[in-house]
């Protein structure tokens, strides 16, 4: 593995997908398409929910790309988080990002909470909030960065350094930035965890998930979840995976270049009362976007001020943002958190951390970005056209 480090990341996306292919010589490795595996085998498989040649391959790519030891894929994002979660017990605090993603915040809601794991929530752009985690014994300390939906950039060696003081290992959601921006266990994470459906796909055609760490402890953890709770991904989901990783470079260097002019537009030629980019320099916490992550990545968050019906109106006039749940991919999406990814979280619980009803996130496509531009252009109403 300190080997493939060297490479760069565009050939190691490229070529550590490659194996088990000695006695074809398959420059493109098949899907194994089988549940059971004849005992005895070489590699030692034996059931596809215990791991497959395609299972195999992504967790060493996507290891190498994220800067860490050992990777273990999952069947979705939310497979993902259920893995880390399912290693608490009754009585354990889990200490989050206020601005957390929905789904995770349902799963410790009303799932985990009826088996005792208990979550508090803090602000951690506020350096206040680093001082409060010693006294708070957290088990676990769990942030996203960039956040879901407000874009919100936390610092993440600072928070390992105090979640490690107070005794705890940080896990980072790094779905919204991607391995090809940012490396959270090189800034001092315990785990990263990615939704591989987004960015690393980049398709918008296959499901899966992954939990990296350098701790061997954690990866053995990881592998009795997939295992014990039948999280694993499917073989082709996961052979649709690899070969997204292997133009990720690119797509996300698109996806930068295009949302950085979609957001510019957004808040030099209309009247939104906000728009979120981390490398906008109105971003509040711009200079640290800048530092720790090698570009903004493809996700803009607006709030045009609008009435819910009359947000609810403008998304629907859009044509090249298709309503829906999801992002990272090719294509450009539009998502109303309130009413869609957040619509779990209490209103007055999303109203707090700034998710209001005016509020829209633009996944930002490789498009021809002008073509994105005057599509949002049109479906702006008069009153936001300067």
């Amino acid at each position: 593995m300190e080997k493939d480090h060297e490479a760069g990341f565009e050939t190691r996306a490229i070529h550590l997908g490659r194996d088990f292919v000695s006695d074809t010589g398959a420059v493109t490795p098949p899907v194994w398409l089988t549940s059971t595996f004849e005992y005895g085998n070489p590699k030692g498989f034996d059931y596809t929910r215990s791991g497959n040649p395609n299972f195999r391959l992504l967790d060493r790519a996507v290891a190498s790309l994220e800067g860490a030891a050992y990777s273990t894929c999952f069947g979705s994002g939310v497979s993902a988080i259920t893995a880390v979660v399912s290693t608490l017990k009754s009585g354990d605090l889990v200490v989050a990002e206020e601005n957390i993603y929905g789904c995770t915040f349902r799963l410790f809601a009303q799932v985990f909470a009826k088996f005792g794991v208990s979550v508090k929530y803090l602000d951690f752009t506020n350096p206040e909030s680093l001082e409060t985690l010693a006294a708070l014994h957290p088990t676990l300390v769990w942030i996203e960065s960039p956040t879901n939906p407000n874009l919100k950039i936390i610092d993440i060696a600072a928070v390992a350094g105090a979640a490690h003081a107070a005794g705890a290992p940080l896990i980072v959601d790094n779905t919204f930035a991607s391995s090809y921006l940012q490396r959270p266990i090189e800034l001092g994470a315990d785990l990263s965890l990615i939704s591989l459906t987004k960015y690393a796909n980049g398709h918008s055609d296959a499901l899966a998930g992954a939990v990296c760490t350098n701790s061997e402890e954690w990866r053995d953890k990881m592998i009795f979840a997939q295992k014990a709770l039948g999280l694993q991904p499917a073989p082709m989901d996961c052979w649709l995976t690899s070969r997204g990783l292997k133009t990720e470079a690119i797509r996300m260097e698109r996806h930068c270049e295009n949302a950085l002019a979609f957001a510019r537009f957004l808040e030099d030629e209309t009247r939104a009362v906000a728009v979120r980019y981390p490398f906008l320099p109105s971003h509040p916490q711009y200079e640290l976007a800048k530092r720790q992550m090698s570009g903004g990545s493809g996700i803009v968050t607006v709030d045009f001020g609008l009435s819910l019906a009359e947000t609810l109106a403008f998304v629907e006039r859009l044509t090249l943002f298709p309503k829906a749940e999801s992002l990272g991919g090719v294509e450009s999406l539009c998502c109303h958190p309130a009413s869609m990814t957040h619509a779990s979280v209490p209103k007055e619980t999303r109203e707090a951390v700034g998710i209001t009803d005016a509020l829209v996130r633009f996944s930002v496509g490789i498009e021809t970005v002008a073509d994105l531009i005057a599509d949002v252009g049109q479906a702006l109403p008069d009153s936001l056209k300067r």
